[in-house]
């Protein structure tokens, strides 16, 4: 597929790049793609994105601390997919999966997530998506040199406490699930799809 992808040289775009073309993708500028990446930044992310439906491109977008429902509907508009998920590492699609069924048996619920101090949003896009799902827990955020993206939920009952966690160590744990996106692209419907547990079997 010909891709455009925004952000190439940033901290996961420099991952990315890399994998797109190994996994026989193209990168190629905007007019000339099929579909476009983005993991940039809160601040540009929603003009590459409305760049991309005016020329009926459909997107991945990877970059958090924005709102992408008005985007969405123009998405919708125009007949084209837009596909936002907060985190796409699988292993933190199955810690929100988890502790959602965890929230059944220990309602008592706290969360814990811990980035390096280059994340601009705090707290993050996948510790939010984790809070809708468990109605709304506290989220208690962390910034420190030498991390990279790490998320605890903590449940706690009487006697007992469980912790659910997942730690990426490197922002390679991210391509699996783009190229999942990528290749689901297709067969999405028009408008805004979050979420990559929409594409987990």
């Amino acid at each position: 597929m010909k891709l455009v992808l925004f952000g190439r040289g940033g901290k996961v775009g420099s991952v990315l790049r890399p994998a797109l073309e190994a996994a026989g993708h193209q990168l190629v500028e905007l007019d000339e793609a099929e579909a476009m990446v983005d993991f940039t930044a809160p601040e540009v992310v929603e003009e590459n994105v409305r760049s991309a439906l005016e020329r009926g491109i459909p997107a991945v977008v990877g970059t958090t601390g924005w709102e992408p429902e008005a985007l969405g509907a123009e998405a919708n508009e125009r007949g084209v997919a837009l596909f936002y998920a907060p985190n796409f590492a699988i292993g933190a699609v199955l810690m929100m999966r988890l502790a959602e069924e965890a929230a059944r048996y220990l309602p008592r619920a706290e969360i814990v997530e811990l980035h390096g101090e280059q994340k601009k949003d705090a707290p993050s896009g996948t510790a939010k998506a984790t809070a809708e799902r468990l109605g709304g827990a506290a989220i208690h955020s962390v910034r420190l040199p030498g991390l990279v993206a790490h998320q605890e939920v903590l449940f706690g009952g009487e006697g007992q406490l469980l912790t659910i966690r997942h730690d990426a160590y490197s922002r390679d744990a991210y391509v699996p699930g783009v190229l999942l996106a990528l290749e689901r692209l297709a067969n999405l419907p028009p408008g805004l799809t979050v979420g990559l547990e929409a594409l987990l079997d």
